[in-house]
């Protein structure tokens, strides 16, 4: 979405019935260029643009944020959750098992669910949450040369 169609923040918080805060609207405009990004990170990101805020208030943020349906988390085992203002829509991530690196992945088959379990066992169905897990591009590369290097070091002679 290019930025003449984009609501502004301050009118999404308001379309939500949220006051508009400072706090807020920095957090969702950081959230909007920087996705999947850990409560620190958002913290580290917009702790001093212009004033401070606390990492308390960082939290208060997303969690306000979460409930009203602006912000996303997602929550990769043995990782810090996530969020992104990626909300309106039945999409996946792709997530690095050495650096954590997520990226979005739309879903490969169908609407809403793209999914169906085998067994609804009574549930009315929403939404499907895939996470895949491998190497990113970076991490795979570093890998590769790791073993290059491992295999071209010299074997130490016992003496």
């Amino acid at each position: 979405m290019d930025a003449g169609t984009q609501p502004d923040v301050a009118e999404l918080l308001r379309s939500v019935g949220l006051r508009v805060t400072g706090p807020r609207r920095r957090v969702l405009s950081w959230l909007e260029h920087h996705p999947h990004s850990t409560a620190d990170a958002v913290w580290a990101g917009v702790r001093g643009q212009p004033a401070s805020v606390s990492r308390q208030a960082i939290y208060d943020v997303l969690r306000a944020c979460e409930e009203a349906g602006l912000v996303r988390s997602i929550q990769p085992a043995g990782h810090a959750a996530r969020y992104e203002r990626r909300v309106h829509d039945n999409h996946h991530h792709l997530v690095c098992q050495s650096c954590g690196r997520t990226e979005d992945v739309d879903c490969a088959v169908g609407a809403t669910p793209c999914l169906t379990p085998s067994d609804y066992r009574g549930y009315d169905i929403s939404q499907a949450e895939v996470m895949f897990w491998g190497l990113c591009p970076a991490c795979r590369q570093r890998r590769q040369a790791e073993r290059a290097a491992a295999e071209q070091a010299p074997v130490p002679h016992g003496g």
